[in-house]
Protein backbone atom coordinates (compact mmCIF):
# COMPACT_ATOMS: atom_id res chain seq x y z
CA UNK A 1 0.00 0.00 0.00
CA UNK A 2 1.56 3.12 -0.80
CA UNK A 3 0.68 6.31 1.98
CA UNK A 4 0.47 9.69 0.16
CA UNK A 5 1.95 12.48 2.50
CA UNK A 6 -0.84 14.84 3.41
CA UNK A 7 1.21 18.16 1.84
CA UNK A 8 0.98 16.07 -1.51
CA UNK A 9 -0.39 18.60 -4.20
CA UNK A 10 -3.40 17.90 -5.47
CA UNK A 11 -2.57 17.60 -8.70
CA UNK A 12 0.14 15.83 -7.79
CA UNK A 13 -2.34 12.90 -6.36
CA UNK A 14 -4.42 13.09 -9.33
CA UNK A 15 -1.55 12.03 -11.67
CA UNK A 16 -0.61 9.53 -9.63
CA UNK A 17 -4.24 8.03 -9.10
CA UNK A 18 -4.62 8.06 -12.43
CA UNK A 19 -1.32 6.23 -13.34
CA UNK A 20 -1.98 3.54 -10.51
CA UNK A 21 -5.29 2.70 -11.02
CA UNK A 22 -4.61 -0.15 -13.96
CA UNK A 23 -2.27 -1.87 -11.10
CA UNK A 24 -5.11 -3.80 -10.15
CA UNK A 25 -4.66 -5.60 -13.45
CA UNK A 26 -1.23 -4.44 -14.34
CA UNK A 27 1.56 -6.64 -15.34
CA UNK A 28 3.54 -8.04 -12.36
CA UNK A 29 6.66 -8.62 -13.75
CA UNK A 30 9.60 -6.17 -12.33
CA UNK A 31 11.00 -3.79 -14.75
CA UNK A 32 14.23 -2.69 -13.76
CA UNK A 33 14.62 0.16 -16.71
CA UNK A 34 11.18 1.42 -15.66
CA UNK A 35 12.10 1.23 -12.15
CA UNK A 36 16.01 3.09 -13.27
CA UNK A 37 13.58 5.33 -15.84
CA UNK A 38 11.71 6.57 -12.86
CA UNK A 39 14.22 6.49 -9.89
CA UNK A 40 16.04 9.57 -11.96
CA UNK A 41 19.07 7.83 -12.36
CA UNK A 42 17.85 7.35 -16.08
CA UNK A 43 19.62 9.03 -19.28
CA UNK A 44 18.68 12.79 -19.41
CA UNK A 45 16.76 12.71 -23.00
CA UNK A 46 14.13 10.68 -21.23
CA UNK A 47 13.25 13.27 -18.78
CA UNK A 48 10.70 15.42 -20.60
CA UNK A 49 9.94 19.12 -19.87
CA UNK A 50 6.51 19.71 -21.62
CA UNK A 51 3.99 18.12 -22.21
CA UNK A 52 3.85 18.55 -25.84
CA UNK A 53 6.82 16.28 -25.84
CA UNK A 54 4.52 13.36 -25.20
CA UNK A 55 2.75 12.20 -28.85
CA UNK A 56 0.12 9.96 -27.24
CA UNK A 57 -1.18 12.55 -25.32
CA UNK A 58 -4.00 14.74 -26.06
CA UNK A 59 -6.16 18.00 -24.17
CA UNK A 60 -8.83 16.23 -24.71
CA UNK A 61 -7.38 13.35 -22.22
CA UNK A 62 -9.26 13.71 -18.80
CA UNK A 63 -5.50 13.80 -16.69
CA UNK A 64 -4.51 16.26 -19.14
CA UNK A 65 -3.74 19.41 -17.23
CA UNK A 66 -3.02 17.71 -14.08
CA UNK A 67 -0.18 15.58 -16.04
CA UNK A 68 1.12 19.03 -17.10
CA UNK A 69 1.17 20.45 -14.17
CA UNK A 70 3.26 18.20 -12.72
CA UNK A 71 6.09 17.85 -15.69
CA UNK A 72 5.81 21.71 -15.63
CA UNK A 73 6.19 22.42 -11.65
CA UNK A 74 8.20 19.48 -10.38
CA UNK A 75 9.72 17.56 -13.67
CA UNK A 76 9.67 14.11 -11.87
CA UNK A 77 7.73 12.45 -15.06
CA UNK A 78 9.90 10.38 -17.72
CA UNK A 79 8.58 9.12 -20.93
CA UNK A 80 9.32 6.18 -23.04
CA UNK A 81 12.46 6.51 -25.74
CA UNK A 82 9.94 7.01 -28.56
CA UNK A 83 8.11 9.94 -27.35
CA UNK A 84 5.50 8.39 -25.56
CA UNK A 85 3.88 8.21 -22.63
CA UNK A 86 1.51 5.37 -22.67
CA UNK A 87 -1.00 6.35 -20.02
CA UNK A 88 -3.40 3.49 -20.70
CA UNK A 89 0.00 0.93 -19.93
CA UNK A 90 -0.27 -1.05 -16.84
CA UNK A 91 2.06 -0.05 -14.09
CA UNK A 92 4.01 -2.12 -11.21
CA UNK A 93 3.78 -1.05 -7.74
CA UNK A 94 8.04 -0.76 -7.86
CA UNK A 95 7.70 1.25 -10.63
CA UNK A 96 4.41 3.14 -8.99
CA UNK A 97 6.93 3.38 -6.07
CA UNK A 98 9.77 4.89 -7.76
CA UNK A 99 7.91 7.52 -9.58
CA UNK A 100 6.37 8.83 -6.67
CA UNK A 101 9.77 8.83 -5.15
CA UNK A 102 11.16 11.19 -7.46
CA UNK A 103 7.86 13.33 -7.02
CA UNK A 104 8.63 13.36 -3.23
CA UNK A 105 11.94 14.59 -4.12
CA UNK A 106 10.52 16.90 -6.11
CA UNK A 107 8.20 17.88 -3.38
CA UNK A 108 10.29 18.03 -0.75
CA UNK A 109 12.55 21.01 -2.31
CA UNK A 110 9.00 23.24 -2.10
CA UNK A 111 8.49 22.04 1.37
CA UNK A 112 11.71 23.27 2.88
CA UNK A 113 11.39 26.48 1.13
CA UNK A 114 7.64 26.48 3.28
CA UNK A 115 9.46 25.17 6.59
CA UNK A 116 11.54 28.22 6.58
CA UNK A 117 8.83 30.61 5.83
CA UNK A 118 7.00 29.23 8.95
CA UNK A 119 9.70 29.38 10.84
CA UNK A 120 10.27 33.14 10.24
CA UNK A 121 6.75 33.81 10.77
CA UNK A 122 6.46 31.50 13.26
CA UNK A 123 5.08 33.78 15.74
CA UNK A 124 2.56 35.40 13.50
CA UNK A 125 1.31 32.02 12.66
CA UNK A 126 0.77 31.03 16.33
CA UNK A 127 -1.12 34.61 16.89
CA UNK A 128 -3.10 33.77 13.88
CA UNK A 129 -3.68 30.20 15.18
CA UNK A 130 -5.07 31.35 18.52
CA UNK A 131 -7.71 33.27 17.46
CA UNK A 132 -8.82 30.99 14.76
CA UNK A 133 -9.14 28.32 17.63
CA UNK A 134 -11.15 31.10 19.76
CA UNK A 135 -13.39 31.74 17.30
CA UNK A 136 -14.01 28.56 16.29
CA UNK A 137 -14.89 27.04 20.50
CA UNK A 138 -17.38 30.55 20.40
CA UNK A 139 -18.66 29.29 17.06
CA UNK A 140 -19.20 26.23 19.06
CA UNK A 141 -20.55 27.44 21.82
CA UNK A 142 -23.43 29.45 19.76
CA UNK A 143 -24.01 26.48 17.72
CA UNK A 144 -24.42 24.51 21.02
CA UNK A 145 -26.77 26.77 23.07
CA UNK A 146 -29.21 28.62 19.88
CA UNK A 147 -32.68 27.68 20.84
CA UNK A 148 -33.57 27.60 17.51
CA UNK A 149 -31.60 27.45 13.66
CA UNK A 150 -34.96 29.63 12.18
CA UNK A 151 -35.75 32.04 15.01
CA UNK A 152 -34.02 35.13 16.19
CA UNK A 153 -34.80 37.05 19.72
CA UNK A 154 -34.52 40.33 20.56
CA UNK A 155 -35.20 42.05 23.91
CA UNK A 156 -35.99 45.53 25.19
CA UNK A 157 -36.22 46.29 29.02
CA UNK A 158 -37.16 49.83 29.90
CA UNK A 159 -36.95 51.76 33.86
CA UNK A 160 -38.39 54.57 34.03
CA UNK A 161 -38.19 56.84 36.75
CA UNK A 162 -39.70 59.96 36.78
CA UNK A 163 -43.24 62.29 38.38
CA UNK A 164 -45.71 64.70 37.31
CA UNK A 165 -47.02 68.06 38.41
CA UNK A 166 -49.99 69.96 38.99
CA UNK A 167 -51.20 73.16 38.48
CA UNK A 168 -53.47 76.14 37.90
CA UNK A 169 -56.26 78.13 39.41
CA UNK A 170 -58.96 75.07 39.35
CA UNK A 171 -57.75 73.63 43.09
CA UNK A 172 -59.74 71.23 43.72
CA UNK A 173 -59.43 69.11 40.38
CA UNK A 174 -55.06 69.91 41.07
CA UNK A 175 -55.58 68.67 44.24
CA UNK A 176 -57.34 65.37 43.02
CA UNK A 177 -54.28 64.71 41.09
CA UNK A 178 -51.87 65.27 43.51
CA UNK A 179 -53.60 62.39 45.58
CA UNK A 180 -54.01 60.28 42.57
CA UNK A 181 -50.93 60.20 40.41
CA UNK A 182 -48.95 62.54 42.00
CA UNK A 183 -46.44 60.48 43.44
CA UNK A 184 -42.69 59.71 42.30
CA UNK A 185 -42.48 56.24 40.94
CA UNK A 186 -40.12 53.74 39.18
CA UNK A 187 -41.98 51.53 36.55
CA UNK A 188 -40.51 49.00 33.79
CA UNK A 189 -41.66 47.65 31.04
CA UNK A 190 -40.13 44.26 29.31
CA UNK A 191 -40.10 43.24 25.71
CA UNK A 192 -39.23 40.28 23.90
CA UNK A 193 -40.01 39.85 19.94
CA UNK A 194 -39.12 36.22 18.60
CA UNK A 195 -38.78 36.38 15.04
CA UNK A 196 -38.76 33.45 12.98
CA UNK A 197 -38.43 33.26 9.24
CA UNK A 198 -39.27 29.99 7.41
CA UNK A 199 -38.39 30.90 4.01
CA UNK A 200 -35.58 34.05 4.72
CA UNK A 201 -38.53 36.40 2.91
CA UNK A 202 -41.45 35.78 5.60
CA UNK A 203 -42.02 36.74 8.88
CA UNK A 204 -43.58 35.12 11.42
CA UNK A 205 -43.24 37.36 15.18
CA UNK A 206 -44.51 36.46 18.27
CA UNK A 207 -44.23 39.17 21.67
CA UNK A 208 -44.10 39.31 24.69
CA UNK A 209 -44.61 41.71 27.32
CA UNK A 210 -44.91 42.77 30.92
CA UNK A 211 -44.75 45.94 32.57
CA UNK A 212 -46.33 47.74 35.89
CA UNK A 213 -47.42 51.16 34.59
CA UNK A 214 -50.90 51.10 34.96
CA UNK A 215 -51.88 52.77 38.12
CA UNK A 216 -49.41 55.99 37.26
CA UNK A 217 -50.03 58.95 35.20
CA UNK A 218 -47.20 57.74 32.51
CA UNK A 219 -49.70 54.74 32.11
CA UNK A 220 -53.06 57.33 31.31
CA UNK A 221 -54.01 57.24 35.25
CA UNK A 222 -55.35 60.16 36.50
CA UNK A 223 -57.80 62.87 35.52
CA UNK A 224 -55.57 63.67 32.48
CA UNK A 225 -55.73 59.92 30.87
CA UNK A 226 -53.85 58.94 27.93
CA UNK A 227 -52.38 62.57 27.32
CA UNK A 228 -49.30 62.04 29.51
CA UNK A 229 -49.20 57.97 28.92
CA UNK A 230 -45.47 57.35 27.67
CA UNK A 231 -45.15 55.60 24.67
CA UNK A 232 -43.26 53.09 26.37
CA UNK A 233 -45.80 52.70 29.14
CA UNK A 234 -47.36 48.78 28.84
CA UNK A 235 -49.19 46.64 32.16
CA UNK A 236 -51.44 43.52 30.70
CA UNK A 237 -55.19 43.56 31.30
CA UNK A 238 -54.61 40.57 34.14
CA UNK A 239 -52.57 43.16 36.29
CA UNK A 240 -49.03 44.45 36.79
CA UNK A 241 -45.88 42.03 36.29
CA UNK A 242 -47.93 39.85 34.22
CA UNK A 243 -46.87 38.60 31.58
CA UNK A 244 -49.03 38.32 28.12
CA UNK A 245 -49.03 37.88 24.27
CA UNK A 246 -48.86 41.73 22.98
CA UNK A 247 -48.19 40.75 19.06
CA UNK A 248 -48.54 37.52 17.49
CA UNK A 249 -48.71 37.43 13.60
CA UNK A 250 -47.63 36.38 10.36
CA UNK A 251 -46.18 38.70 6.91
CA UNK A 252 -45.07 37.20 4.00
CA UNK A 253 -44.47 38.59 0.17
CA UNK A 254 -46.70 36.93 -2.38
CA UNK A 255 -45.15 38.54 -5.75
CA UNK A 256 -45.38 41.59 -7.54
CA UNK A 257 -44.14 44.09 -4.57
CA UNK A 258 -47.16 42.95 -2.05
CA UNK A 259 -47.03 42.22 1.11
CA UNK A 260 -49.61 40.14 2.96
CA UNK A 261 -49.96 40.47 6.87
CA UNK A 262 -52.37 38.24 9.07
CA UNK A 263 -52.53 37.71 12.95
CA UNK A 264 -54.30 37.11 15.75
CA UNK A 265 -52.83 39.69 17.69
CA UNK A 266 -51.69 42.69 15.51
CA UNK A 267 -51.13 46.21 15.56
CA UNK A 268 -52.63 49.02 12.99
CA UNK A 269 -48.70 50.15 12.05
CA UNK A 270 -47.59 46.79 11.84
CA UNK A 271 -49.72 46.49 8.35
CA UNK A 272 -48.34 49.93 7.13
CA UNK A 273 -45.63 49.88 4.36
CA UNK A 274 -44.34 53.42 5.10
CA UNK A 275 -44.19 55.41 8.43
CA UNK A 276 -44.16 59.26 7.42
CA UNK A 277 -42.08 60.58 10.64
CA UNK A 278 -38.46 61.01 11.46
CA UNK A 279 -39.72 62.00 14.63
CA UNK A 280 -38.85 60.66 17.55
CA UNK A 281 -34.90 58.46 17.76
CA UNK A 282 -36.24 57.71 21.46
CA UNK A 283 -39.65 58.36 22.54
CA UNK A 284 -41.35 60.30 25.33
CA UNK A 285 -45.03 61.10 24.66
CA UNK A 286 -47.33 58.70 23.02
CA UNK A 287 -49.39 61.07 21.20
CA UNK A 288 -46.15 62.98 20.07
CA UNK A 289 -45.06 59.84 18.11
CA UNK A 290 -48.75 59.78 15.73
CA UNK A 291 -47.91 61.95 12.80
CA UNK A 292 -49.81 64.61 14.18
CA UNK A 293 -53.11 62.33 13.37
CA UNK A 294 -54.18 60.25 16.19
CA UNK A 295 -56.88 58.95 15.23
CA UNK A 296 -55.76 57.97 11.93
CA UNK A 297 -52.93 56.11 12.92
CA UNK A 298 -54.20 54.89 16.16
CA UNK A 299 -52.46 51.63 16.47
CA UNK A 300 -55.00 49.67 17.18
CA UNK A 301 -54.77 46.12 18.04
CA UNK A 302 -56.44 42.43 17.89
CA UNK A 303 -57.14 40.00 14.95
CA UNK A 304 -56.49 41.63 11.60
CA UNK A 305 -54.92 41.57 8.03
CA UNK A 306 -53.49 43.61 5.29
CA UNK A 307 -51.72 44.21 2.39
CA UNK A 308 -49.00 46.46 1.02
CA UNK A 309 -47.66 47.24 -2.29
CA UNK A 310 -44.39 49.11 -2.69
CA UNK A 311 -42.40 50.16 -5.87
CA UNK A 312 -39.81 53.00 -6.34
CA UNK A 313 -40.64 54.31 -3.33
CA UNK A 314 -44.46 54.37 -3.71
CA UNK A 315 -46.61 52.93 -0.96
CA UNK A 316 -50.07 51.43 -0.73
CA UNK A 317 -51.54 49.69 2.56
CA UNK A 318 -55.00 48.68 3.39
CA UNK A 319 -55.88 47.00 6.78
CA UNK A 320 -58.39 46.42 9.09
CA UNK A 321 -58.20 45.13 12.46
CA UNK A 322 -61.21 44.14 15.25
CA UNK A 323 -59.79 44.94 19.05
CA UNK A 324 -62.84 42.56 20.27
CA UNK A 325 -62.49 40.13 16.72
CA UNK A 326 -61.50 36.97 19.42
CA UNK A 327 -65.09 37.42 20.71
CA UNK A 328 -67.70 34.55 19.84
CA UNK A 329 -70.49 36.71 21.28
CA UNK A 330 -71.66 39.25 18.52
CA UNK A 331 -73.26 41.72 21.06
CA UNK A 332 -69.63 42.13 22.24
CA UNK A 333 -67.58 41.15 19.64
CA UNK A 334 -66.55 39.39 16.76
CA UNK A 335 -65.32 40.35 13.17
CA UNK A 336 -67.13 42.83 10.61
CA UNK A 337 -70.06 43.74 12.72
CA UNK A 338 -70.95 46.39 15.11
CA UNK A 339 -69.10 45.85 18.27
CA UNK A 340 -65.94 45.18 16.28
CA UNK A 341 -64.05 48.02 17.98
CA UNK A 342 -62.57 47.82 14.10
CA UNK A 343 -59.94 50.06 12.34
CA UNK A 344 -60.25 49.90 8.62
CA UNK A 345 -57.24 51.97 7.19
CA UNK A 346 -55.92 52.78 3.77
CA UNK A 347 -52.54 54.41 3.46
CA UNK A 348 -51.19 56.45 0.60
CA UNK A 349 -47.78 57.49 0.46
CA UNK A 350 -44.23 57.95 -1.45
CA UNK A 351 -40.55 58.20 0.65
CA UNK A 352 -36.58 58.12 0.39
CA UNK A 353 -33.93 58.02 2.31
CA UNK A 354 -34.27 61.79 3.26
CA UNK A 355 -38.09 62.50 3.04
CA UNK A 356 -41.31 61.14 2.84
CA UNK A 357 -45.15 62.01 2.86
CA UNK A 358 -48.14 59.93 3.14
CA UNK A 359 -52.12 60.29 3.06
CA UNK A 360 -54.47 58.25 5.42
CA UNK A 361 -58.12 57.52 6.23
CA UNK A 362 -59.34 55.33 8.91
CA UNK A 363 -62.90 54.42 9.70
CA UNK A 364 -62.93 54.44 13.74
CA UNK A 365 -65.71 52.18 15.31
CA UNK A 366 -66.56 53.61 18.55
CA UNK A 367 -64.95 51.42 21.54
CA UNK A 368 -61.38 52.01 19.77
CA UNK A 369 -58.74 53.19 22.30
CA UNK A 370 -57.27 56.19 20.66
CA UNK A 371 -53.49 56.96 22.14
CA UNK A 372 -53.49 60.89 22.67
CA UNK A 373 -57.05 62.46 22.80
CA UNK A 374 -58.95 65.03 25.17
CA UNK A 375 -61.15 63.26 28.15
CA UNK A 376 -63.29 65.13 26.16
CA UNK A 377 -62.94 63.35 22.43
CA UNK A 378 -62.08 60.17 24.34
CA UNK A 379 -65.54 59.22 26.03
CA UNK A 380 -66.79 60.19 22.39
CA UNK A 381 -64.65 57.00 21.03
CA UNK A 382 -64.38 54.94 23.64
CA UNK A 383 -67.86 55.36 24.78
CA UNK A 384 -71.10 52.85 24.79
CA UNK A 385 -73.35 55.27 21.76
CA UNK A 386 -72.46 53.37 18.41
CA UNK A 387 -70.43 55.67 16.16
CA UNK A 388 -68.38 55.76 13.26
CA UNK A 389 -65.57 58.48 12.96
CA UNK A 390 -63.92 59.22 9.18
CA UNK A 391 -60.17 60.52 10.40
CA UNK A 392 -58.20 61.87 7.57
CA UNK A 393 -54.31 62.38 8.12
CA UNK A 394 -51.74 63.86 6.03
CA UNK A 395 -48.32 63.53 7.60
CA UNK A 396 -44.27 64.00 6.44
CA UNK A 397 -40.68 64.55 7.51
CA UNK A 398 -37.13 65.47 5.91
CA UNK A 399 -33.82 64.42 7.26
CA UNK A 400 -30.38 66.62 6.23
CA UNK A 401 -27.93 64.80 4.03
CA UNK A 402 -25.52 64.51 7.33
CA UNK A 403 -25.85 65.11 11.05
CA UNK A 404 -25.55 69.15 12.35
CA UNK A 405 -27.13 71.98 13.30
CA UNK A 406 -29.98 71.59 11.36
CA UNK A 407 -32.69 69.67 12.69
CA UNK A 408 -34.55 66.40 10.67
CA UNK A 409 -38.70 67.49 10.96
CA UNK A 410 -41.62 65.97 10.74
CA UNK A 411 -45.26 67.09 11.14
CA UNK A 412 -48.40 66.04 10.88
CA UNK A 413 -52.16 67.13 10.43
CA UNK A 414 -55.55 65.19 11.32
CA UNK A 415 -58.92 65.78 10.94
CA UNK A 416 -61.84 63.58 12.03
CA UNK A 417 -65.76 63.97 11.00
CA UNK A 418 -67.80 61.60 14.08
CA UNK A 419 -71.83 60.28 13.18
CA UNK A 420 -73.66 58.26 15.32
CA UNK A 421 -76.44 55.64 14.93
CA UNK A 422 -78.60 57.27 17.32
CA UNK A 423 -79.72 60.84 18.08
CA UNK A 424 -77.62 63.00 20.41
CA UNK A 425 -78.39 65.71 22.27
CA UNK A 426 -76.80 69.34 21.80
CA UNK A 427 -72.94 69.75 22.07
CA UNK A 428 -71.73 66.44 21.04
CA UNK A 429 -68.79 66.25 19.13
CA UNK A 430 -68.86 66.43 15.58
CA UNK A 431 -65.46 67.45 14.21
CA UNK A 432 -62.18 67.01 15.79
CA UNK A 433 -59.04 67.96 15.00
CA UNK A 434 -55.16 67.26 16.21
CA UNK A 435 -51.26 68.35 14.78
CA UNK A 436 -47.94 67.93 15.82
CA UNK A 437 -44.37 69.65 14.86
CA UNK A 438 -41.17 67.12 16.04
CA UNK A 439 -37.37 67.95 15.21
CA UNK A 440 -34.46 66.14 16.06
CA UNK A 441 -30.64 66.87 16.29
CA UNK A 442 -28.67 63.55 15.50
CA UNK A 443 -24.79 62.91 17.14
CA UNK A 444 -25.19 66.31 19.48
CA UNK A 445 -22.00 66.05 21.66
CA UNK A 446 -21.24 62.43 20.83
CA UNK A 447 -21.79 60.13 18.37
CA UNK A 448 -25.15 58.28 19.00
CA UNK A 449 -26.40 60.88 20.76
CA UNK A 450 -29.61 62.69 20.00
CA UNK A 451 -31.54 65.94 20.97
CA UNK A 452 -35.36 66.57 20.87
CA UNK A 453 -37.89 69.03 20.64
CA UNK A 454 -41.74 68.51 19.80
CA UNK A 455 -45.27 70.57 19.89
CA UNK A 456 -48.89 69.86 19.12
CA UNK A 457 -52.33 69.36 20.36
CA UNK A 458 -54.00 65.94 20.91
CA UNK A 459 -57.03 65.04 19.13
CA UNK A 460 -59.40 68.29 20.32
CA UNK A 461 -63.21 69.05 19.56
CA UNK A 462 -63.40 72.19 16.80
CA UNK A 463 -67.13 71.61 16.45
CA UNK A 464 -70.27 70.23 18.36
CA UNK A 465 -73.50 69.74 17.32
CA UNK A 466 -76.07 72.17 18.27
CA UNK A 467 -73.50 75.19 17.04
CA UNK A 468 -72.30 75.40 20.40
CA UNK A 469 -68.57 76.17 20.80
CA UNK A 470 -66.02 73.97 21.93
CA UNK A 471 -63.49 74.96 24.41
CA UNK A 472 -61.31 71.59 24.28
CA UNK A 473 -58.00 73.01 23.07
CA UNK A 474 -54.68 72.78 24.76
CA UNK A 475 -51.02 72.23 23.92
CA UNK A 476 -48.61 69.58 24.61
CA UNK A 477 -44.90 69.93 24.19
CA UNK A 478 -41.63 68.07 24.85
CA UNK A 479 -37.69 68.02 25.02
CA UNK A 480 -35.25 64.86 25.60
CA UNK A 481 -32.09 64.07 25.39
CA UNK A 482 -30.94 60.89 24.71
CA UNK A 483 -27.05 59.57 25.71
CA UNK A 484 -26.02 56.61 24.21
CA UNK A 485 -23.98 54.92 26.78
CA UNK A 486 -23.24 52.29 24.47
CA UNK A 487 -24.20 49.97 22.07
CA UNK A 488 -26.51 48.24 24.39
CA UNK A 489 -27.55 50.94 26.80
CA UNK A 490 -29.30 54.44 26.44
CA UNK A 491 -30.08 57.05 29.08
CA UNK A 492 -32.79 59.95 28.28
CA UNK A 493 -34.03 62.69 30.86
CA UNK A 494 -37.15 64.43 29.68
CA UNK A 495 -39.58 66.87 30.28
CA UNK A 496 -42.74 67.17 28.91
CA UNK A 497 -45.60 70.17 29.75
CA UNK A 498 -49.42 69.53 29.07
CA UNK A 499 -50.89 73.32 29.22
CA UNK A 500 -54.75 72.14 29.15
CA UNK A 501 -55.08 68.66 29.73
CA UNK A 502 -58.51 68.26 31.20
CA UNK A 503 -59.76 70.37 27.66
CA UNK A 504 -63.45 70.69 27.79
CA UNK A 505 -63.63 69.62 31.43
CA UNK A 506 -61.75 72.45 32.64
CA UNK A 507 -63.56 74.58 35.06
CA UNK A 508 -64.67 77.67 33.75
CA UNK A 509 -62.68 80.40 34.00
CA UNK A 510 -60.03 78.79 35.67
CA UNK A 511 -56.76 77.12 34.49
CA UNK A 512 -55.20 73.18 35.36
CA UNK A 513 -52.00 72.19 34.05
CA UNK A 514 -49.62 69.51 34.02
CA UNK A 515 -45.80 69.15 33.84
CA UNK A 516 -43.76 65.68 34.00
CA UNK A 517 -40.35 64.80 34.45
CA UNK A 518 -38.69 61.18 33.79
CA UNK A 519 -35.20 59.69 33.31
CA UNK A 520 -35.58 56.69 30.90
CA UNK A 521 -33.12 53.87 30.89
CA UNK A 522 -33.50 51.28 27.85
CA UNK A 523 -31.51 48.21 27.67
CA UNK A 524 -31.36 46.70 24.02
CA UNK A 525 -30.09 42.67 23.95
Amino acid sequence: MIRIPSRTPAHALLTLSAVLTPLATGATELNLDGVKRYSGSAASEEQVTSITQFSDVQPTDWAYQALSNLIERYGCVAGYPNGTFKGRQALTRYEAAALLNACLDRITEVTDELKRLMKEFEKELAVLKGRVDGLEAKVGELEATRFSTTTKLNGQATFVLGANGFGGSARSAVEAARQEVGATTFNYDVQLSFDTSFSGKDLLRTVLRAGNFGSTAFGGAGPTGNLSTLEIAFQEASGADSVGIDKIFYQTPIGGGFTATIGGRVGQEDMLALWPSAYPDDTVLNLLTLNGAPAAYNKNLGPGAGLWWQSNGWAISASYVAATGNLGNPSTGGIGNGNSQGTGTVQLGYGTERWTLAAIYSAVQSGVALPGATPFTTAVFEGDSPSRTDAFGLSGSWQPASAGWIPSISAGWGINSTRYANSQEAGSLTTSQSWMVGLQWSDVLAKGNALGLAIGQPIFATALSGGETPRDGGVALEAWYKWQVSDQIAITPAIFYLSRPLGQDTPAGESFNQLGGLVKTTFRF
